[in-house]
């Protein structure tokens, strides 16, 4: 089973050829982004006309490869990222439905620790 919980996020700068598969996708992790294509880790991929999500995700014995396309819109991809940008699940899922990653109303995440 996909466990999306673990590592972090990494979006891939600028367009990408939504032509290439998991070892062409694997292949930008390891050059461009400078990541283990294998660590518990996802990868986002956008298309250059923003339609179209690939996320790459190693599940321990093998690749995992999700693709999401729209029908009518783009996402609100970073158009001005020219280096890979480690995001948080919170700011995937404001991408995923339809939003900016940078949703400056929304509350901040708090780090509450209890004393007991």
């Amino acid at each position: 089973m996909i466990d999306l919980q673990a590592g972090n996020v990494w979006f891939a700068p600028g367009g990408t050829d939504m032509r290439k598969s998991i070892d062409g996708l694997a292949a930008t992790v390891q050059h461009v982004i400078g990541q283990d294509p294998t660590s518990q880790q996802l990868f986002v991929f956008c298309s250059r006309n923003r339609n179209k999500i690939k996320i790459l995700y190693w599940g321990g014995n093998g690749f995992w490869l999700l693709y999401k396309r729209l029908e009518r819109g783009t996402f609100k991809w970073p158009t001005d990222q020219k280096v890979p940008v480690c995001v948080s699940r919170r700011q995937l899922t404001w991408l995923l439905e339809g939003l900016s990653i940078d949703q400056r109303q929304a509350h901040r995440a708090m780090d509450v620790r209890f004393n007991c």
